[in-house]
């Protein structure tokens, strides 16, 4: 179930271990690869796939795993490849859908190290740092954090500061990012645009790892926050020409039920004209916790409709893996 090793990043970008101020073949070890397949019926499955793959970082002595959320949500099976080649099954313990990280525990000893955090709120930009992935220097590269601002997703997702580094790393979904001191400073989750220096780049938004350190005793122990669960739609939304467009409708959400098609455009959330995505989620997350009725202006054919939805918790409609 590991990784093909027949790849390898330019070695212009490669980790150069004697540069370091930090012992690096334990922070490589600490690199995990995952494999799993998701329920075939799942919310995800027709988007994110039923078999997905992406990296992990060990966190603790007990060995429990930092990864993508988007990574292990809906997963039926989980498999855990370490770089000594021990491979072990893994067991979905948490996603945070506010942050979207996801913890792994895995059914099994990986006995491999594990990964000290650091603070991500504490940097000075532009700012070196390392991107690492399952499979030693050849998988892990030398970046630069170039910003540090709010990402927004148009699956009903926003994130302050997230960090943005170029060069991207290919393989993004679960690497880690560390300092140069080798401590964890966040998690990848997508390629993205970012204009630096009067261009547009392309990068890889890390989420910072300041955002796990208040929740994760409670998603170890509980498999979720004390937080109330956000209003969740089921709406893609995307900005066009000054305009929110709805790009899909996830089948069996609150939108479909209430009638929202592809290509309604959202003008309001109540009484609040809304102009950008982060308007519009921020918008709907005032309203209240998810059950609250969400009243939406839209522009469909060259007229304004009013609909009223009940909004859900995301969470209550995805699968859930079963213990045996």
């Amino acid at each position: 179930m590991s990784e093909h090793q027949e790849w390898a990043l330019p070695k212009s970008i490669q980790i150069k271990p004697k540069a370091l101020e930090f012992d690096l073949q334990p922070a490589l070890d600490s690199l995990v690869f995952i494999h799993m397949e998701a329920f075939e019926d799942g919310l995800t499955a027709n988007t994110l796939g039923t078999q997905r793959n992406g990296y992990g970082v060990v966190i603790s002595a007990q060995g429990t795993i930092l990864t993508i959320g988007y990574l292990i949500t809906e997963a039926s099976k989980i498999w855990i490849t370490t770089n000594k080649g021990v491979v072990v099954p893994g067991f979905t313990l948490a996603y945070d859908q506010a942050t979207g990280f996801g913890l792994i525990q895995p059914l099994g000893a990986l006995e491999c190290s594990h990964l000290e955090m650091g603070s991500s709120d504490t940097l000075e930009l532009p700012q070196k740092a390392y991107a690492l992935g399952h499979g030693g220097v050849a998988h892990s590269m030398e970046t630069q954090i170039i910003a540090q601002q709010e990402f927004v997703g148009f699956w009903e997702y926003l994130i302050e500061d997230a960090l943005y580094t170029t060069p991207a790393h290919p393989r993004w979904c679960g690497a880690a990012l560390v300092d140069t001191l080798g401590r964890l400073i966040g998690i990848g989750s997508l390629l993205v645009q970012q204009e630096s220096k009067g261009e547009v780049v392309e990068c890889n938004m890390f989420v910072p790892i300041d955002l796990l350190k208040p929740i994760l005793n409670d998603l170890i122990n509980t498999g979720q926050t004390s937080a109330a669960a956000r209003p969740w739609l089921g709406i893609y939304t995307v900005e066009a020409e000054g305009q929110l467009i709805i790009s899909f409708i996830t089948p069996g959400s609150p939108a479909e039920k209430a009638g929202i098609k592809d290509g309604d455009q959202v003008v309001k959330v109540g009484l609040d004209r809304v102009f950008t995505l982060s308007q519009l989620w921020q918008a709907i997350w005032k309203l209240g916790q998810a059950g609250v009725k969400v009243p939406l202006s839209l522009a469909r054919d060259g007229e304004l409709i009013h609909i009223t939805l009940t909004s859900v918790d995301r969470n209550s409609l995805l699968k859930k893996p079963m213990m045996h």
